[in-house]
């Protein structure tokens, strides 16, 4: 009896949890097509219908742990003024990633991986970061605490000043309290900047 054939996003998705799994327990560079597939017990080429390349795979891999962590992020106190949120937002942020590399160190080679190319995951995760920031300072300009004429170019300037904070790469190998002193010095200058009436 043959057995009936799976829906296309159900095929998609038991590649995506094997291929993680593999990649955990081997690395990506020591895990190819043919080894996902066949732990799948489907051909190489099945795999490649749904991901064209291994790059896609792990671009695809690297946006479900975005989804995660952005689905696990906790409720920010709004009733809070905006310059108090700031710091607690970009730490909660700093330490969502700090966890997830604890918890899979293979993600950073991903990272490398995807280095080299405009990725999808890499871009929506830039996209929601600013604008997380953009909603935090349009209520902060709302509330006459925060100045800025253009609200989407403030939040690219600040989700950039918090790079070094938010990158999976440059928190591999950051001491957690350097890390933590740089988050609040960071928070301090971006504070200073949005309440100054000649911020832009």
């Amino acid at each position: 009896m043959r057995r009936p054939r799976r829906k296309a996003e159900e095929t998609r998705q038991d590649i995506l949890a094997t291929a993680e799994e593999l990649f955990r327990q081997r690395g990506i560079a020591k895990t190819s097509i043919a080894d996902i597939a066949l732990e799948l017990g489907m051909s190489p080429a099945n795999v490649f219908k749904h991901f064209h390349t291994k790059t896609v795979l792990v671009d695809a891999i690297c946006e479900r742990h975005i989804n995660r962590m952005i689905e696990s992020f906790a409720t920010h106190d709004h009733a809070a003024p905006a310059p108090e949120r700031l710091p607690l937002v970009v730490c909660k942020l700093m330490e969502a990633h700090l966890q997830h590399i604890r918890e899979n160190p293979f993600f950073l080679e991903m990272m490398f991986v995807r280095s080299d190319t405009q990725s999808h995951s890499g871009q929506r995760y830039g996209a929601l970061i600013e604008e997380l920031f953009g909603e935090l300072i349009r209520q902060g300009t709302e509330s006459g605490v925060y100045h800025c004429t253009d609200l989407a170019a403030t939040s690219r300037y600040v989700t950039a000043a918090f790079v070094s904070v938010l990158h999976p790469v440059f928190l591999a190998d950051a001491k957690k309290d350097e890390l933590q002193d740089r988050c609040g010095g960071l928070a301090e200058l971006v504070n200073a900047a949005l309440q100054s009436p000649l911020a832009k």
